[in-house]
């Protein structure tokens, strides 16, 4: 992988006024890194993003949505559609947390037509994927990340891999009460999702930068790094706070 990913979604916990400090004063430690190592990028509420965009419009901060609706219009009171966030410039779309699956039911086939919507309007869809606890312990972890994998990657071709990421977030590890998961566990199932992408797109299959996020923080994040599997770090908590993000970065960095 040429570069690190690194970013955070901010879920629903800034508003406007403490998104713009935030961004601000990562800014300032952005300059600091080479971005041809490092792919920062942030993910702010959707009431957010034109001013927080127009914020980092002279930075290499990458800017994304939470959610779309896959239809450019139509009748749906409270969506916002990819015509939309094409036009304020959005970078990536997240797609399929484990939140959004959970508390709104949202399947591997309505998160299927959003990839396709992103990629038709020239974002980068950042599709999450996971198991729940009991899946791990029945020891059904890889067969429940391949049937996500498979439905929501549904009818792509070869030349579309390069434009995704993948963000692994085992749903028993996200969460204020979520649980550390350890690294060789982690590189272990990324391991496991690299071979699926490589059997579904032989040749493109190994582009796809496969994220880990899952109570991430500055404890364990190192562990997370170093391995040669994991090719970025999606933060929650750790880094919403600017003091534990920016030692993050700047170890990451040096590292590179």
């Amino acid at each position: 992988m040429k570069k690190f990913y690194i970013g955070t979604n901010w879920k629903m916990t800034k508003t406007l006024e403490e998104g713009l400090l935030y961004t601000r004063e990562l800014k300032k430690v952005s300059e600091q890194l080479d971005h041809s190592k490092i792919e920062l990028f942030i993910i702010p509420s959707h009431p957010s993003l034109i001013p927080i965009k127009s914020e980092i419009e002279d930075s290499t901060i990458k800017i994304g949505a939470q959610n779309m609706h896959w239809e450019e219009r139509g009748a749906y009171t409270g969506e916002v559609s990819p015509l939309m966030l094409q036009e304020i410039g959005m970078d990536i779309i997240e797609l399929g947390h484990s939140e959004r699956r959970a508390y709104f039911n949202e399947t591997d086939k309505a998160i299927n037509k959003k990839v396709h919507a992103a990629l038709n309007a020239n974002m980068k869809p950042l599709i999450c994927i996971g198991e729940k606890l009991d899946e791990k312990e029945n020891n059904i972890s890889v067969e429940t990340l391949s049937k996500q994998i498979k439905l929501t990657l549904k009818g792509l071709n070869k030349e579309h891999l390069p434009h995704i990421l993948l963000a692994y977030e085992p749903v028993w590890a996200i969460g204020e009460n979520g649980i550390p998961a350890d690294s060789a566990y982690v590189s272990y199932i990324h391991g496991e999702i690299r071979k699926i992408l490589v059997d579904l797109f032989e040749e493109t299959g190994s582009q796809v930068p496969i994220l880990y996020g899952g109570s991430v923080n500055l404890d364990n994040y190192l562990s997370y790094f170093e391995d040669k599997n994991v090719n970025g770090l999606f933060i929650g908590r750790a880094a919403w706070d600017m003091i534990s993000f920016e030692k993050i970065l700047k170890t990451c960095h040096s590292l590179l």
